[in-house]
This record gives C-alpha cells, structure tokens and sequence, in this order.
C-alpha cells in the first residue's frame, strides 16, 4: 500500500471506504505472512547455536603474519561468510552445530578445514594460508556475493586503509577522496560523483546524520571507532533515498565481547613556529578508545574521546593572522547486546560540540571580516536485529539527533567589500535548532524459488524534523577602485521563524537469480514529504551477467529515479530580512536604489534525478582486476537563488528552475597479495548545471551580492584525474602508504567591481592540482615486567613534492592583482604514535 493511500485512507469517511481501508490493510498482512511463515517456523525449530572464530595466517621469512580482509567461508547446513578484520582475525556467531568446512582465500593464498561444532559450543579455528600450487584441501567457491550482483558501483574504505593512510585531518569522511569521482572542492567540501554536498546522503549505522537546515553531512566520530566507509554511486537499491547524488555509509566497530583493549595516541602537541619563532601551539588532537565487556558473551562497550585544537594556516595572510582555529570534542558510546542466538542489538550515543574561529578566512578575507561558528549536537541511535530464520531477518532502528548551529561575527564596524580585501564586521548572524526523529524497519525475507531464485526485501522509513531560527542582516558595502562606496547593501530588522517536517517512505526489492550467471536487481520506493505536500514513486532496477563461466567477468547495468530532500532553511526563505541594493555615486549620494523582496516562485517540489551506468570487470588473475565503466546522471527541478529588478523593486526568488548533470568515464585496476595493494584509476568526467545554490548566499557564509542565475562548469568540476593508492608490507614490518592524486584545477568565473560576472561563468580554472602524501609506520612491543604494551610509530607528509596548489584566486578584473593565485597548500609534516594496551 503506498504512502498516497495512507494518507487519503485516514480522511475518508462511510462504510464503503472504511471496507476498502481494510481491505487494503488485510492484503499486506496476508502477503507477508506467506512470505515470512517459512522463516517462522524454521526459527522455531532450530538448535542451540554456537561460535565459531579464530585467526588467518601466513608463514614466511618474519614468522607468523595475519592476513587482514581475508574472505573466510563457513559451509554446512547453511553458508556464511565474513572478512578478517585489521588483526586477521574473524568470528561467526548464531552457528548451528554439526559438520561444516571452512575456508579461507586471499589473492594466490587458500586453506581449508573439516570441522564439527558442537550444539551451543564455542571453538577456535586458525588457519594457515598456503599457494594454491601446493594446497590439496576442497575448494568452496562464494555463492552468495552480493557485492559482486550489486549493478552500481560500491567503494569501499577497510579499517585497514582508514588506520594506514595519510589523513592530514584524521577525520574519516577526510578518506573519501580515495574513491575514484571523489573530490574535495575549492570550498573545502567533499562532492561524490558531481553531487553538490547538499545533494548526497550521509549514514552512520544506517542512521542519517545530515543537518536537517541544509541538508549537509552533519557528525563528528573518532576516527578510532569507524570499521568501514562505503561510497554507493547511483544507490538502485530503494532503502536508499532523500538524495539526488551517491550516499556515503560509515560503520562502527562492534565491541569486544571477550578482551579489554585501549588505545591512546596523539599524546604530544604540536608546537606552531612562524618567522623561525616558537608562537603557541599548531594543534593538540589526543583520542583515547576502550572497548571490553560489560556481560562477557553478552553485553560489550566502547567508549572514545577526542579532543581537537587544530590551527589551519592561510599561508598568504601575515605570520600571526593566517590560522583558522578549530577547537571541539568529540565523544562516541557504543553498547552491543549479544542478546541470544537469534538477537542482537546496538545502542549508541555519539555528542559532537565544536567551535571554529575565523570560518571564511582567505586571502581575500581577513581575520577581522570573518566569523565564529559554534555548533551543538550528539545523535542517539538504537538498532535491533532479530533473525527469524536461517536466511531470514527483522531490522529495527529509531534514532533522534541534534544539531545546533551560531554565527557571530569576528570584527566590528561595516562590512565593506574591498578590491583586493575586506574590512569591517561579517553582515550576517545565524542562529538555528534542528532536530530529527527517525524510525526505519526492514525484513529480508527467506529466498523463494520461482523461474530461479528471489531475495525479497521490504522496509519503511519514517522522520519527522523541527527547524527554529533567526536571521540577522547588518549593512554591507561594496568598495570601488576609487577607495569610496559605490554600493550598499542594507536591511530590513531581523527575523525569526520555525517549521517542521514529516518524511515518509516504504520501499520494497528483489534480488531475481534465474541461473548463476544472471541477477537482476528490481526495486520501488514511494516517498512522500509534507512541506511540498506530494509523493512520488522511484523505480530502480539493475542487472548482472556473468560473460564467462568462471565467473570473472561481469557486465553490469542499471538505471533508476530518485528524489532529494527539502532542507528546512528553504521553507521559511519568504521570511528572511528583505534588502534594498542603492547604487552611490562620486560623492557618495544615491543615484538609484532596488527595494527586494523574498519570494518562492511556485510551489516548493523535491528535486528529482534520472541515473544509469553501464559497467565491465574482468579478473584478469587472481591478484588482478580491471574494471571499465560509465554513468550518467541528470537531476532537474533543482533549488536556485536569482535576483530580477524593474526599477525601484525586484525580487530574491527561490525556485526549482535548477538542473545539473554529470558524465563520468572510469577506468580502474586494483592488484592485490599478501604484502601488496596497489589501486590505479583514471576518470574522465563533466560537472554542469545552474549556479546559484541558494546556500552560497543563505548557508553557514553567505555572499553579500546576489546575481542573476547562470550556468556553467559547477565549482567542483575536474574533467581529469588521476588517482594511485596502495597499501604496502615492507621489509623490517614497516606499513607503506603513498597517494598519488592528480587533477585538472577547479573553475571559476571572472567578476567587475560590482561583482558582476564578466562573460560565460567558470571558464577559467585553477592551476593543475597534484599532491603525493606518504605515511609509513612500524610496529612496536615494548615488555613491561609481565605485561605488553603494543606501539605504532611513524610519520606521514603531505604534498611531499611540495607542489604548487593554491586556493584562492583574484578574480576581479579591476585589480592589478587580477589572475593572482594564493594560498598554497605547502608540504606539511606529521608523526604518528598510537599505544594498545
């Protein structure tokens, strides 16, 4: 039953639509219990079950190594299969007892055992992997991956790499660039496969951490606590929605059931050195994580803390005014519930307070002009899982987040826009509070035979969001190059405002496999939002064959809808301070002036985007693979800020008038074996839509001078890039990770002195950006009498070539420094030293 009929359903009155209302109700509950009564009643039927874990090994010239991300397969009554984790160890839980095998394969690497699991019974497994030349155990092949069906593109960040490569921030959303049509833009920003931030989801544990104001990715974690982060380009799967872009899903680590462990590192400050002297410090970032049992077998937790005071240098601004601070703490709180065979649960409590000083600071933009920004929030999030069957499995999650968010401006005096600088106080003061309540449940039901083999999966997804703020506009001048006023800017008083919103979605899919070598993937998700008061349907459907009877090569192919949030700052648009733009003239006196109002055009409608990709992969050997592949993806009814006058009144109008595109050609090789993972691509892509993101002029720091919309090469377009990785085992235990990132340089369009666009809009570019980064580690046991204290030491550095990378440019064709870039990123050193107890 759609959302649509819910709705209507519950207005209707009389005997005959009652009739009909529950008929309708009936049919579902009569469908379902067809589909889930096999999974019931072989629940209730099955044995104890017991555990099964241990570790995956090689022996070579150093002794024993464990093999990180190993695939380990258990096959009996039933397949499962997982990965080894950082350590090379894995765990099966909730396995029945009897005879099974087990098997573990790495690139050139198998080994396989007989074993029999007791009822209720916990045992202990390791296995030694061996070349395949010389192992003579049965070999299972996978028969359930899903990855390998899924028909979009799934990247995927391992714990591994998250501990191992450079991350100047140590944030682990800082890692996405590492996935190819990942880029970070000129605003700092992170955009996935052409997506403006605003326009890609964001989950953590399924949970959706966006802000529910403007809709961008709105959480801080200790990086300590992330097991993995996915990036999900064109998501067909239809749990997925509220996006018109990729989706980026972070998991955490599930606590330790049966050991205690803690881990401290970033202990020493660093010290900040300007003009060859000692000034302060350049940053202080200690975390600390714990994660034992509570209950052991039972209940486990993990706790971390992360305090951050980070000062980010503007390296063209004067010694001791250049740095941006970042001060804010973070803290994560996880309990895992080991309820009993069939039964797990997570409940987590994650709180992210920060404050940056001198947000907006650039070369263009001094200390003084700029503003605090202070942010509170913390998400509780709580997820039950209950497998009501072999194959089978309920997943319940209700989370409720925070998240608030202050400007005040830095200086004082009129904000004046200066050709080449800015003087006086920010002209804009913020204050928000948002918060969003959200209910998804989902059921995989046991696979049905018919014409092959059907994976059902259906789920609702439910949020209600509250938005209250105020607006503050003061006064802003632009400066000519006569050094006097040539346009103001002002205001009407400040304002205040609230609204709300409910969200709903019911979503239903299948995996269809009529014979091993063909998949398809279907789905439908129905969507309906009560700010723009409609609903809409988004169909999704994919397909995978496989060419070759090996299995190594698939082509895959898919296509689907889907529709984008409302963030809550565009409702209340109407109720923003009013402006009025006076034109001045020589001796300062009014020559003509536009009063403005703000209006929506139309109804408010959520954005809408059609995507498909075609793709092929080849294993080419066992430790290599090749992937070729192209998307597309059209979005229209896109949000859009543009200013029309007629004489002495205009209009601020917000509208869906918006649409942007994006094509991506992608060539991949990833080479993977025990000591070695080297990941190569190149993409070739194009970024093109309308300009005017009403958050340019109405988020976190807004522009002053509102233009006419125009379209054009989107800010973070790079048509070419290339990007190497790798993850090396070096001689003398030594952790070796180089990132080798090449791009075009980012557009930007050229401006008079009035801020007005000269000519088609960002036609002209940034130089080339290239940076290799490096981290290398060791690790390190030091004996304490009886006991062991585990160490990792190294360093990483970045732009190591010491490349030219500037930020910011002059754009404005009135200034003799017209063409200028500044801002560098210089080469940039860090240690590393992480203590496990």
């Amino acid at each position: 039953m759609s959302i649509e009929a819910v709705f209507v359903n519950l207005r209707k009155s009389g005997a005959q639509r009652r009739i009909r209302f529950y008929g309708r109700q009936i049919f579902p509950l009569l469908l379902m219990w067809w589909l889930i009564g096999p999974g019931l009643v072989s629940a209730q039927s099955s044995m104890a079950t017991g555990t099964v874990g241990g570790g995956i090994y090689v022996l070579d010239s150093e002794g024993t190594s464990y093999v990180p991300g190993a695939k380990v397969i258990l096959q009996g009554s039933k397949t499962i299969q997982t990965e080894t984790d950082e350590k090379g160890h894995y765990s099966f839980q909730a396995v029945e007892g009897g005879a099974y095998t087990i098997t573990a394969s790495f690139p050139s690497l198998e080994a396989a055992q007989e074993i029999t699991i007791p009822a209720g019974a916990t045992i202990t497994v390791d296995l030694e992997l061996k070349p395949l030349a010389v192992q003579t155990s049965i070999t299972v092949r996978d028969t359930d991956n899903n990855d390998a069906k899924a028909p979009t593109v799934t990247e995927t960040i391992t714990e591994k790499t998250i501990a191992d490569a450079p991350n100047v921030n140590e944030r682990f959303e800082a890692l996405l660039p590492l996935v190819p049509g990942v880029v970070r833009g000129p605003d700092g920003r992170i955009n996935m496969k052409g997506a403006r931030n605003t326009q890609s989801g964001a989950l953590v544990n399924s949970a959706n951490v966006t802000d529910p104001a403007t809709g961008s990715s709105a959480i801080s974690l200790p990086i300590d606590v992330v097991s993995s982060v996915q990036v999900i380009s064109n998501p067909y799967d239809p749990q997925y929605g509220n996006l018109t872009g990729a989706v980026s899903t972070a998991e955490t680590k599930t606590g330790n059931y049966d050991e205690r462990h803690f881990s401290i590192q970033n202990i020493m400050p660093r010290p900040r050195f300007r003009d060859g002297s000692l000034m302060g410090l350049e940053s202080a970032t200690p975390r600390m994580t714990y994660t034992g049992p509570i209950v052991k077998d039972k209940v486990a937790i993990t706790q971390s803390f992360e305090y951050r005071f980070v000062r980010t240098p503007v390296t063209s601004l004067p010694a001791l005014e250049r740095d941006q601070t970042l001060e804010g703490f973070n803290s994560y709180t996880q309990l895992d519930f080991n309820i009993d065979t069939r039964q797990t649960a997570t409940v987590s409590v994650a709180v992210y307070p920060q404050r940056l000083e001198y947000m907006g600071l650039n070369t263009f933009t001094p200390q003084p002009s700029t503003v605090n920004y202070h942010q509170r929030g913390y998400q509780i999030n709580g997820q039950h899982r209950f497998l009501t069957g072999p194959d089978s499995a309920l997943t319940s999650q209700i989370s409720y987040k925070t998240y608030d968010a202050d400007t005040t401006p830095e200086g004082a005096g009129p904000y004046q826009l200066l050709i080449n600088t800015t003087e006086g106080a920010f002209f804009n003061q913020q204050s928000r509070r948002t918060n969003r309540f959200q209910w998804r449940e989902s059921y995989a039901f046991a696979p049905r035979h018919f014409l092959g083999s059907h994976r059902f999966k259906a789920g609702l997804d439910y949020s209600h969001s509250d938005f209250d703020g105020r607006e503050t506009f003061l006064p802003a001048e632009l400066i000519g190059t006569s050094g006097s006023p040539i346009e103001r800017i002002t205001f009407t008083r400040p304002t205040a405002f609230s609204v709300n919103q409910n969200v709903g979605a019911l979503y239903v899919s299948d995996e269809w496999t009529p014979s091993h070598r063909l998949t398809f993937t279907l789905g439908l998700r129905s969507d309906t939002d009560s700010v723009t008061g409609t609903s809409h349907a988004s169909p999704r459907a994919g397909v995978t064959l496989a060419l070759t009877n090996d299995g190594k090569t698939l082509l895959k192919a898919g296509g689907g809808i889907f529709y984008d949030r409302v963030p809550l700052t565009l409702p209340v648009f109407e109720s923003f301070p009013n402006r009025t733009v006076s034109y001045l003239d020589a001796n300062g006196e009014v020559t003509n002036s536009t009063a403005y109002v703000n209006r929506i055009t139309g109804s408010l409608q959520n954005p809408r985007s059609t995507a498909w990709n075609v793709q092929l992969e080849r294993q080419i050997t066992s430790s290599l693979s090749v992937r070729v592949g192209y998307e597309d993806r059209n979005t229209a009814k896109d949000f859009i800020v543009s200013s029309t006058g007629v004489g002495n009144s205009g209009v601020i109008a917000l509208s869906n008038g918006g649409n942007d595109s994006y094509g991506e050609f992608q060539v991949t090789a990833s080479y993977r074996s025990t000591r070695f993972l080297l990941n190569g691509s190149y993409v070739r892509s194009r970024a093109y839509g309308t300009l005017n993101d009403p958050f340019l002029f109405f988020g976190n720091y807004p522009q002053a001078v509102i233009q006419p919309n125009g379209s054009g090469r989107l800010s973070f377009d790079a048509p070419n890039r290339f990007l190497v990785w790798g993850d090396i085992q070096g001689p003398w235990k030594l952790t070796i990770t180089p990132v080798f990132d090449v791009h075009t340089g980012f557009p930007y369009s050229v401006q008079n002195e009035y801020r007005e666009y000269i000519g088609p809009r960002n036609t002209e570019r940034f130089p080339t950006f290239m940076s290799t980064d490096l981290q290398v580690t060791r690790p390190f046991t030091l004996h304490l009498g009886e006991r062991q204290l585990k160490m990792r030491a190294g360093g990483a550095v970045f732009n190591l070539f010491n490349h030219d990378n500037p930020r910011d440019v002059q754009t404005i064709v009135n200034s003799s420094q017209f063409g200028g870039f500044y801002n560098d990123a210089w080469r940039t050193f860090r240690g590393k030293l992480v203590f496990q107890f």
